[in-house]
């Protein structure tokens, strides 16, 4: 079909907005990747330059040497995998009766958990209850008080609700209690909110730092996170790779490397969830 002269202006107008916001967006990332690699003379004399003339990869040699950053990738890991597993599972076990009109307790609990996207006790409170219930200084309180979150819980909620009740009768029908039309029926069907739900999760187990620093005086218990605000705002940078057997090179380079080192991993995982993202959103967001 040919395009008419207003279409093909607003089409080129478009494209030269998409591709400005495009490189507002990648130049802070290569500006960081190209300055992790970037000799420190280099770096001084060429303080905007992307990409680097001459390579150098003592920044990350120094970081991936020290066993503070091994550590810490390990504890952000599980934290990782371990907490968006409970995350999928509570979330679902809790989004599956509020989708259901026939439950009594339905439109009174989800008028409750709303509530708490806009109120909470605030950090003192939560400071309190934590250490109350023993859950400083250990692996859990990782997971354990960040279980459900509300706006996930309500995408995946309306998704439920989009599968024909007939489904759920003919299972009963055939014998089948609650939880086996949950794990057998509803979430097989489900795949693209799950997927887009444990992506949102992921990405915040992965970026969350204040945990750390609230809860964690173990240093063998920060996520990659806290340890990179660390080196970002400690004055003596080398102090948290002191084990470290190779030579100690300009600050800026390990800043810049540990960014990099501590971003990749969540980048790699986006695209094989990506082709879930945008149906999972918007499918979960039809009915109230």
């Amino acid at each position: 079909m040919k395009l008419s002269k207003g279409e093909r202006i607003f089409s080129i107008v478009n494209i030269m907005i998409m591709i400005f916001v495009c490189a507002v967006m990648l130049y802070p990332m290569l500006y960081v990747i190209g300055h992790s690699a970037m000799g420190d003379a280099e770096r001084a004399l060429h303080p905007l330059r992307m990409f680097p003339r001459k390579l150098d990869w003592t920044g990350y040699r120094y970081i991936l040497s020290s066993p503070s950053i091994w550590s810490s990738y390990l504890v952000t890991i599980l934290r990782v995998v371990t907490g968006t597993a409970f995350n999928i599972f509570i979330t679902s076990l809790l989004a599956y009766p509020l989708s259901r009109r026939k439950y009594p307790a339905r439109k009174f609990l989800t008028v409750l958990i709303t509530f708490t996207m806009w109120f909470s006790g605030g950090m003192i409170p939560n400071f309190l209850l934590i250490r109350s219930l023993g859950l400083t200084n250990t692996f859990w309180v990782y997971v354990i008080p960040h279980l459900v979150d509300p706006f996930n819980l309500i995408i995946l909620r309306n998704f439920f609700m989009q599968i024909p009740d007939s489904l759920e009768e003919s299972a009963k029908i055939d014998g089948a209690n609650d939880f086996t039309i949950l794990m057998r029926i509803v979430l097989p069907l489900s795949k693209a909110s799950i997927a887009t739900i444990g992506l949102f999760y992921a990405v915040f187990h992965w970026n969350t730092w204040w945990d750390s620093m609230l809860y964690m005086s173990d240093k063998n218990m920060w996520t990659i996170q806290y340890l990179l605000q660390q080196l970002i705002a400690n004055s003596n940078i080398y102090d948290f790779a002191a084990s470290s057997s190779v030579a100690k090179p300009p600050a800026e380079a390990i800043r810049m490397a540990c960014i990099v080192v501590a971003t990749v991993p969540i980048l790699c995982v986006y695209p094989f969830i990506q082709k879930y993202f945008v149906k999972g959103v918007l499918v979960g967001s039809v009915k109230g």
